[in-house]
């Protein structure tokens, strides 16, 4: 699939396509919390193996139990239908 940038009406529905995602300037940004340090790491783990066989990876962050993810696709300057395809993908993992 081709990269491209989302239009205004397409950025404004993101609440439909994937739930519990925000827009967070060029990209969007969700955050998770974890019963532990151990279970955080396995969601982790799970998006790494995930985005890697899209081509795809996430600007992401963890501390102890939570974990935050800004997607964007960069080196197109903005939200492309990339990152929506990997957060559809992030959503429908198993997060516990």
């Amino acid at each position: 699939m081709e990269a491209h940038l989302l239009s205004e009406e397409e950025i404004n529905s993101i609440h439909k396509e994937i739930p519990g995602w925000s827009i967070d300037g060029n990209g969007i940004k969700k955050e998770w919390h974890f019963d532990s340090f151990v279970e955080a790491f396995a969601f982790m783990t799970k998006v790494a193996l995930k985005s890697e066989t899209m081509n795809h990876h996430p600007n992401w962050s963890n501390v102890y139990s939570s974990v935050k993810i800004n997607l964007s696709t960069h080196d197109l300057g903005g939200l492309s239908n990339k990152d929506i395809e990997l957060a559809r993908a992030i959503n429908n993992l198993d997060h516990k």
